[in-house]
Parts: structure tokens; C-alpha cells; sequence
């Protein structure tokens, strides 16, 4: 969990506070997950935020019964984000949220059916931590690697950086999502990356193309295909690109774990990700991407 303080391309907008990162995912699970599954909620808060926190999570429907984020002393993890373009932004981090290790993610894991990572700050565990969750939980694993591709600068500033041991990391998940900009920091050729990325025992590779949709690599000989944007995904004005993608991946996993085929959960993915464009921040989200609520 993360706040976000959001400022518009527009100078005369005022900066937008509000819940960030993987609350989009939450709000896009709780959205589109299957009848009678439960989302069990594996996050770390900041106790100065923590309150909040949970009251967030209490307004979801499919939390498992006393389901709670887990409170650490040290400050949430805040972000503030100034668009620059429609789908370019300067982003910096603050906060001092732990990472997750595998003798505290080891016990917590055991009794579910599947789990979805989405690596929001790119401090959530190192490679060791991923890899014993690999050999500790055989069932569904997707991963968002998103933020793994970003540096930090003293003042909290991220920057693009190379993923060390990338091979390594894409055989700790049966599917990966990236976006464009970090599928091209791992090569120029988008069949020789995925071609190394499946090897590693990763079975399918996601690729988010903003306002082009989404892209497929499956397979050895590699397959792809290319599910277009489902609706205007470049926002005018009172649009918010925000939190696309972790409702693109999360609306993926529950449509993957319904029984839909990867082509019908892209879609899904891809129509939940244009609906996230025309609200602003996660709070009342679900309902919004439930067609319950008018676009703001």
C-alpha cells in the first residue's frame, strides 16, 4: 500500500491525494474475482497509516474474514507522481516499509490456491526471498515485476535501472507482466527477451502497451499475440492512467483462476484497465469498474 499524491498535466489541477499501488490491485480483485474465492491480503502498512489502511480494506466484499494488513513502525511507503505526458510521469518514493522474507511469507502461504505479486515499490523481497517462495508454493504464481526496473535516488526519485539476474527472476513465476519501457531494458528484441524469459520455466509473459493494449509470449518455439486497448485509453481531460496496469494484472489472475482462457482474461484485463482511466485514485474503484458508478 502506498498514498499517492498525484499532480495533472494541467497546471491549474490541484494535486489528488489518495490510496495507491496495490489498492488498484485490490479493487480490481475484488471487482472480478470468481463467486466464493477470497482475497487474502499478504501487505505490509506503516503504523502511521495503518488505520486507514484497514478501513480501505474493510470496504472490499471478497476479504477473507478478519483478514488485516500487517502494521510495522516504520512510515508507509508514500508516493508523489507529476505527469509529464498522458503515459509518462516523474515518481518519488518515500517511506521505510520492510521487505517480506521467506520466514515470514512461509507460513502465511501454505493454505492458498494461488498468489499475485505486484512489486509496487520493488523493495517488497530480494531474489533469495522469491526463490524460496518458488520451491515452497507449487500452485499459481503471477508477478508483476513493474518497480523491480526502477532505481532510487537519495531524495526518493526513481530512475530506470537494469534488473540484475533477470533470467533467474522470470523462473520464479508460471507468469510474468511487464510494460513496454521495462521489456525493452531487458533487450531490443522483444522474441529473444521472452524466448530467455520462458526457458527459465516462466510460462507466459505479459506485456502492458498502454493506449496499444496488451501483448502474449507463450511457448517453446515462442507464440505471441496482441489484444488491443478495449476502449480510449489516452485520457483527456479528468483522466487518470494511474493505477492502470495493477488492474490490468489483477483482473488477468482472477480471470485466469475463473477458468478463462489467457486471451479472455487479457481482454478482461484490458477493458478493467480502460475503465481505471476514467476515475481517480482506488477508493470506491470496485464499484466503478462494476459499471455502479458515474466516471469522474
Amino acid at each position: 500500500m502506498v498514498w499517492d499524491t498525484i499532480y495533472d498535466r494541467e497546471p491549474a489541477q490541484h494535486a489528488v491525494g489518495e490510496w495507491g499501488g496495490i489498492s488498484y490491485s485490490l479493487a480490481a480483485l475484488d471487482a472480478t474475482i470468481p463467486a466464493g474465492w477470497e482475497i487474502v491480503p499478504l501487505v505490509k502498512v506503516g503504523r502511521d497509516l495503518a488505520a486507514r489502511a484497514n478501513e480501505f480494506l474493510r470496504s472490499l466484499g471478497h476479504v477473507a474474514p478478519r483478514a488485516r494488513f500487517i502494521e510495522v513502525p516504520e512510515p508507509n511507503n508514500r508516493v508523489t507522481l507529476r505527469y509529464l505526458e498522458a503515459e509518462r510521469r516523474c515518481e518519488q518514493l518515500t517511506g521505510g516499509v520492510p521487505p517480506w522474507t521467506w520466514a515470514e511469507l512461509g507460513p502465511m502461504v501454505t493454505d492458498l490456491d494461488a498468489l499475485y505479486l505486484n512489486f509496487i515499490s520493488g523493495y517488497e523481497m530480494d531474489l533469495g526471498t522469491a526463490q524460496f517462495l518458488r520451491r515452497g508454493f507449487p500452485r499459481f504464481l503471477y508477478a508483476d515485476l513493474h518497480n523491480l526496473f526502477l532505481g532510487k535516488e537519495p531524495d526518493g526519485t526513481r530512475v530506470p535501472q537494469g534488473l540484475p539476474n533477470a533470467p533467474a527472476w522470470f523462473g520464479c513465476f508460471d507468469t510474468v507482466q511487464l510494460n513496454e519501457d521495462e521489456m525493452r531494458q531487458l533487450g531490443d528484441d522483444p522474441l529473444v527477451v521472452a524466448a530467455g524469459a520462458l526457458a527459465q520455466g516462466c510460462g507466459t509473459l505479459v506485456v502492458t502497451l498502454g493506449s496499444k493494449g496488451a501483448a502474449c509470449f507463450t511457448g517453446r518455439p515462442v507464440r505471441t499475440a496482441r489484444i488491443p486497448a478495449a476502449g480510449p485509453s489516452i485520457p483527456g481531460r479528468g483522466g487518470d492512467p494511474t493505477g492502470c496496469g495493477d488492474v490490468f494484472g489483477a483482473s488477468v489472475v482472477a480471470a485466469l483462476l475463473g477458468g478463462a482462457s489467457l486471451k479472455e482474461a487479457l481482454q478482461l484485463g484490458t477493458l478493467m484497465g480502460a475503465r481505471n482511466v476514467t476515475y481517480r485514485g482506488a477508493t470506491g474503484l470496485r464499484d466503478h469498474l462494476l459499471g455502479r458508478l458515474t466516471s469522474v
